[in-house]
């Protein structure tokens, strides 16, 4: 049977802007199986799960399970949990770290305000504190959402952990199953398709320098789908791959027609043109699931706009 990412590599589907959206992530490490909807269906208490995801609602706050690669046999609790918080809005990008003994401490947290990238709410709740530490490499693993997460996304998980990526983690969803294996990376907050080792630390070294690699990104969760493919097409065109250059500033219109404007910190502005399509001919969006033409961002036009400031 054919799985859904070796069909959708064979039909050369564009991935960029297809990323998930949050301004801010939150991870906590949870070992064990995971199930679909990993916050309510793991070892992690069900109710709890059902809080964080209330909580979390309409901040701009998006909460992932993490678990090191490896076995995931029932060792019980882990007695120390790791957390992560990250903001990834250009000009704000921060990532913060703390452990825990009590989970249920996240539901201290302020959830508005971590959504709109203020980290003091985290460090107070659990005493975190500035991540000194390698990037992150969220690696999507959770068969039970699509079985190519794991076939194709553990394997790469434990690649990379092997060959001495310290911040490497498995993670729960990142959506895009047909993209496998994908994977996320913060503090900045690309994420990237089809993912192979080599391409993975070629990233990460880009992260620890300031710098987007634009092959195989799915764009970044700072923004909405049109915005995504928008700001990688205009890093392409300009040749411009610091992290914190460009930001998308507006977007007009609505599906499946966008125009969008990203602007750079120098003052420079462009307007990209996106349109939403079907990806043809039918094919799974997910293993098991019927044909169907998922939506595709195209970007048609990118035009640098002359600003009058720079012009007198």
């Amino acid at each position: 049977m054919s799985r859904c990412a070796t069909v959708s590599r064979d039909l050369d589907e564009p991935i960029a802007g297809t990323a998930a959206t949050a301004r801010t992530w939150l991870l906590l490490e949870q070992s064990g199986p995971w199930g679909a909807q990993a916050l309510t269906m793991s070892h992690l208490d069900p109710a709890l799960g059902r809080a964080l995801e209330k909580a979390a609602e309409g901040t701009g706050v998006r909460i992932a399970l993490i678990r090191r690669p490896g076995r995931h046999a029932d060792f019980g609790p882990p007695a120390v949990r790791q957390v992560y918080a990250a903001h990834t809005t250009p000009g704000n990008v921060w990532l913060h770290s703390a452990t825990t003994r009590a989970p249920e401490q996240l539901l201290d947290l302020d959830f508005s305000a971590l959504g709109k990238g203020a980290p003091e709410t985290f460090d107070a709740a659990l005493q975190g504190r500035p991540h000194t530490g390698d990037p992150l490499a969220l690696v999507c693993t959770n068969g039970k959402r699509d079985r190519c997460c794991a076939l194709l996304g553990r394997p790469l998980a434990a690649e990379l952990a092997s060959s001495g990526v310290e911040g490497a983690w498995e993670v729960t969803h990142l959506g895009g199953h047909r993209f496998s294996p994908t994977l996320l990376v913060l503090p900045y907050g690309y994420a990237y398709g089809r993912a192979q080792a080599p391409h993975v630390k070629e990233v990460l070294q880009g992260v620890r320098e300031g710098r987007v690699v634009v092959e195989g990104c799915r764009g970044g969760s700072a923004w909405e789908r049109p915005g995504q493919a928008a700001e990688l097409a205009v890093r392409s065109a300009a040749r411009e791959y610091a992290a914190d250059a460009l930001s998308v500033v507006r977007t007009d219109g609505s599906a499946p027609h966008w125009e969008v404007t990203v602007a750079h910190t120098d003052g420079r502005r462009w307007n990209v043109v996106v349109t939403q399509g079907p990806s043809l001919p039918p094919r799974p969006e997910s293993c098991g699931s019927a044909l169907g033409s998922p939506a595709r961002m195209d970007v048609v036009s990118v035009r640098e706009l002359v600003s009058t400031a720079r012009t007198r």
